[in-house]
């Protein structure tokens, strides 16, 4: 569908792209219904007065009655990808904080998150070894030449990762795991640590085997592990600092074509492979990767980080594969950042274009982290989604607050629809969840303001605070 502005998309640009993309099926007769006249819309926003909390509802009225030149448009019949769901990354820092914390405390603070009845995460990713924000630097076979994986274990694991997703899962058993590698063992890599370095090309079987090992373990421990990425950004080495590895396209190609997706097809392990997990610059490896039809056959997705280029990047690769679903599955708040508490409205436009550019669900880095960013081996500044303090209290970040405008509305196999305003300082995006009900979300990084909602012959002026988000349902 090309690149998509900070406006949205324009209705010719709606059917061109439903059209070339297959995506203007037969539907149920709801999901083409307007707004009706008198109906009720909820409203909840979060502003510099509120944090996600409910305000009067609205109802539709005639179009003949708006007052503004601010004008959003949903036009339910014009259909573009499901939506899997949102969530956050269950990293070593966050299950060793969530494991200290006072049991009553956790409960409820797990319930508050991951409850379909509250917030309703049910998208989470973790890391298969360590990652930059563990406690240290570890693996699960270091014993070096262990090519059939006799020393494999995830005993470091039980301490608290796994009881933790285990009590997560227990809240929400819908909870959908990507597992995501920082690195090999160091003896698989031409470096030899697992901190920088590049994967060796000698061990791509015994890496595919060590990773179905993982998988295997981890079903038995009581953790099932939905989607595996090969490596946690394929292109970068970190300087060594953390636990990384370089791989070249050509060896993700080769190592997915050949050793890993055969193996966990013949093992009959029931796991998503999905390309990339790095930034959207990177568009055009996974362009040439995708070529090879013997790798597609194993790949079931590709997962996006948001540090690099730009999200209308990610639509460019689907112009040409509209079929392959995409994720974005890393992206976090910087705890030395002033604005790290109130910068909803930042991360609200970040997660609306991302929707926008045809991502099926939303992964945060670290779920929990201190008030300095800890624990990690760096030290690295990352914020995670919230804070706990010394003395129990947690905190929530800006990007939990945007985050929950759209996880605790968006219900999972929604299908997001068409929206258009030409007003300027606004992002909007709606889905319509599988019961027949429109969420919409609007970022508002202007003054506070009066705007006109659209859908077929029937409208409702919502008033928006300044920097605010808003989410609607009807």
């Amino acid at each position: 569908m090309g690149s998509i502005s900070a406006n949205g998309y324009g209705r010719r640009s709606f059917l061109a792209g439903a059209a070339t993309t297959g995506l203007l099926m037969a539907a149920p007769r709801w999901l083409f219904a307007d707004a009706q006249q008198g109906s009720p819309i909820r409203v909840v926003v979060t502003s510099e007065k509120e944090k996600h909390a409910e305000s009067p509802a609205l109802t539709w009225t005639k179009s003949a009655s708006r007052k503004t030149s601010d004008i959003i448009a949903v036009d339910a019949s014009q259909r573009y990808q499901p939506i899997l769901g949102f969530g956050s990354a269950l990293t070593d820092a966050s299950c060793f904080l969530l494991s200290k914390m006072d049991g009553p405390a956790r409960q409820k603070f797990l319930s508050e998150t991951y409850s379909p009845q509250h917030m309703g995460l049910n998208f989470g990713r973790c890391a298969i070894g360590s990652s930059d924000y563990s406690r240290s630097v570890f693996n699960y076979d270091d014993v070096a030449g262990d090519v059939d994986m006799k020393h494999f274990s995830i005993a470091h694991d039980e301490e608290y990762l796994l009881p933790m997703m285990r009590e997560i899962r227990s809240v929400n058993p819908d909870l959908f795991l990507l597992a995501s590698p920082w690195s090999p063992p160091g003896w698989m890599k031409t470096y030899g640590s697992m901190q920088g370095g590049w994967m060796s090309a000698e061990y791509l079987a015994p890496y595919a085997l060590y990773i179905a090992r993982f998988i295997e373990a981890y079903v038995k421990a009581g953790v099932k592990v939905d989607a595996i990425t090969s490596q946690n950004e394929v292109e970068t080495d970190q300087s060594g600092r953390m636990p990384a590895a370089y791989w070249t396209p050509e060896m993700e190609q080769v190592f997915v074509r050949d050793h890993l997706g055969p193996l966990l097809k013949k093992e009959k392990i029931d796991t998503q492979i999905w390309l990339l997990d790095h930034n959207y610059n990177l568009w055009k490896r996974v362009k040439w990767q995708l070529q090879d039809e013997r790798l597609r056959q194993y790949v079931s997705g590709v997962a996006w980080h948001g540090y690099l280029g730009t999200p209308d990047m990610m639509s460019r690769l689907h112009e040409l594969y509209p079929d392959m679903p995409f994720y974005w599955t890393e992206g976090g708040p910087d705890i030395t950042d002033p604005n790290y508490a109130n910068d909803w409205a930042t991360w609200g436009n970040t997660f609306t274009t991302v929707l926008q550019n045809w991502c099926r669900g939303i992964i945060t880095w670290n779920l929990m982290l201190d008030e300095h960013g800890q624990p990690n081996i760096g030290p690295f500044p990352c914020g995670g989604l919230v804070t706990l303090r010394k003395n129990g209290q947690i905190t929530e970040s800006g990007q939990y607050w945007a985050l929950r405008h759209f996880s605790q509305h968006v219900r999972r196999n929604a299908v997001r629809v068409a929206t258009h305003s030409d007003a300027s300082e606004l992002m909007h995006v709606a889905m319509v969840n599988p019961n027949g009900e429109t969420v919409m979300v609007l970022t508002n990084t202007g003054e506070a303001r009066t705007v006109t909602l659209m859908s077929g012959e029937n409208s409702a002026d919502v008033s928006l605070p300044s920097n605010s988000l808003t989410t609607l349902t009807w």
